[in-house]
């Protein structure tokens, strides 16, 4: 860890003052200085530190080993910042907190056996001004723990953390300090104290459903499934490495890191297989992408595994419900994977390869350096002679590499759902929040786009019916169609589908028998299959409350 990274984390801290998850805790910051002695604004802002290191600390193994959904934390923490903001609305609450509050700061004393009372009073407020705020950041928090996870060691990640806290803690302090000496300075906001008080409330609250509403949503890493991505057009095999398409320049494999659950073996590490040639395959179990490259994958490593190649599968999420390991132990039975196979869930492997998508493989010499990459499906049979290359194997039994690129026909792209990501809806108005909404077709639903009837409620990564007789429409391009489903209580479900207004053959439809496909787990249904790529109409409409659906794909 460099000197650089210190610092770029202590300025990342001090920009949180410009975030509008900063809002909530302002006036908290405010109402706890206001009183005590002057130490009363430095014990809040070191409590605060303190507790913000100690808990987003401890996030860096409870993600990981109790797969924690950080919108779960976030929500409990917005509804705890709602409840101090009725406090502040109603006068009585308001003096009940205050006695507690110095309850608190005595306490405080005591335990520290000190007379500045102020300070102390303060580190216990800002303590736990800091549990309440923490998880509130959520995406903000999301990318400080990437950077924590990606640390060699437990103190290189608290000094990293530390100083992005401290970042955070110096324009609270200057702002404390400044609300300080305004208040005692202009007796307005004494002789109003109570219209004071209700406005902080007001923000709080204001400031709760502004996040609650998701505007200020980011996603963490950029991710992306891909159907291809080209390299160099030419197959002729390099006369230095004979590789075909490998890296101009190899560089040395990071490392395994921040996995947790291992399937089919136990914990690898690279260092441990040097020697041996490694093709990592980073994949999520709801990617069509993904699951069209298991084929070849599981015959690699059913033809060159006692050769020398290990395939190492590193499941990295896309949706919450693939961090289930009990979900990736279903996918991996159901795909017959021999493969050791490893959770990925904070992307901290993911991180240190600089990825970006799935799939993506990444091939590994036995001196254990990256020598050939490749984002996507395709070039199998690149990817297999350089395997043999790697392996010391000859080229006779190597199919011949592709000689030329895959024309694909436009179709529908990939669309999501849920409003974090949202996009070609063709409603009266964008999904841009979370929450229950009554929706109504439009007279027309364009070509690529969707639209909802019904009673849904919209969240960031899904939508999810209320009740039964709700409705999806989508109007596409594409051979096939795939749709990632799940039930909100894991009961089965019914769906009707319907293609065009019709029924659809059940010999082309996948997943869709007699018209109706049972969702009972949160996977990737096959809907659609029209032999050809054409335009066509789909209604998904759930017969059943709780059907939760969450992306579209195709393919030809």
């Amino acid at each position: 860890m460099s000197v650089f990274e210190l610092g770029l984390a202590l300025l990342e801290g001090i920009a949180l003052i410009a975030s509008p998850c900063i809002l909530p805790i302002l006036p908290l910051i405010l109402v706890t200085s206001m009183s005590g002695g002057r130490g009363q604004p430095f014990g809040v802002i070191l409590g605060f530190i303190f507790s913000f290191s100690l808990f987003a600390f401890a996030s860096r193994w409870l993600i990981g080993a109790f797969h924690l959904n950080l919108d779960l934390v976030k929500n409990i923490s917005l509804g705890l910042l709602a409840a101090f903001g009725f406090v502040l609305l109603s006068e009585r609450l308001s003096e009940k907190f205050t006695l507690a509050a110095q309850g608190a700061a005595n306490l405080g004393q005591k335990l520290a056996g000190s007379q500045r009372t102020g300070f102390w009073g303060g580190l216990s407020a800002g303590s736990l001004i800091g549990l309440i705020w923490t998880p509130c950041a959520g995406p903000i928090l999301g990318a400080v723990l990437v950077q924590i996870i990606r640390q060699e060691s437990d103190t290189q990640s608290l000094a990293l953390l530390l100083a992005f806290s401290i970042g955070a803690g110096i324009p609270m302090l200057l702002i404390a300090l400044t609300g300080r000496t305004l208040m005692k300075q202009l007796s307005f906001f004494q002789r109003h104290a109570r219209a004071v008080r209700e406005t902080l409330a007001v923000l709080i609250l204001a400031s709760v459903a502004f996040i609650a509403s998701g505007v200020d949503a980011t996603t963490l890493i950029s991710r992306k499934e891909v159907t291809t991505m080209s390299t160099d057009p030419s197959n002729t095999p390099s006369p230095d490495t004979g590789l075909i398409h490998g890296l101009k320049t190899s560089y040395p494999a990071p490392e395994l890191k921040g996995l947790g659950q291992w399937f089919n073996s136990a914990p690898l590490t690279l260092d441990s297989l040097r020697g041996k040639v490694v093709l990592i395959d980073f994949w999520t179990y709801s990617c069509i992408n993904c699951i069209r490259t298991l084929p070849y994958l599981k015959a690699w490593d059913a033809k060159y595994r006692e050769k020398g190649l290990v395939i190492l599968g590193l499941h990295a999420p896309e949706f919450a419900f693939e961090q289930d390991p009990d979900n990736v132990a279903r996918a991996i039975e159901k795909y017959g994977i021999k493969y050791p196979v490893a959770q990925d869930n904070i992307f901290s492997t993911w991180k240190a390869y600089d990825n970006r998508y799935w799939p993506a493989h990444y091939l590994i010499d036995q001196e254990g350096r990256v020598v050939y990459t490749h984002h996507g499906e395709g070039e199998y049979d690149t990817t297999e002679h350089n395997i043999r290359t790697l392996l010391g194997l000859s080229a006779e039994g190597t199919p011949t590499p592709e000689t030329t690129t895959k024309s694909y026909t436009p179709q529908t792209p990939e669309t999501y759902l849920g409003y974090a990501r949202a996009e070609l809806f063709a409603g009266q108005k964008p999904l841009t929040a979370s929450g229950n909404g009554l929706f109504a077709y439009p007279s027309f639903t364009p070509l690529h786009h969707w639209s909802l009837n019904g009673s849904w409620s919209v969240q960031d990564e899904k939508i999810r019916a209320l009740k039964s007789g709700d409705s999806l429409r989508l109007n596409f391009l594409s051979r096939k169609v795939y749709l990632v489903m799940g039930s909100q209580n894991n009961q089965p479900l019914r769906v009707s589908i319907r293609l065009n207004g019709k029924l659809p053959d059940d010999k082309s439809s996948g997943d869709v028998k007699n018209g109706q496909v049972i969702v009972d787990r949160h996977a990737l249904y096959t809907l659609i299959d029209m032999g050809e790529t054409a335009n066509g109409q789909l209604d998904v409409e759930a017969l059943d409350p709780g059907l939760e659906l969450y992306a579209f794909t195709f393919g030809e």
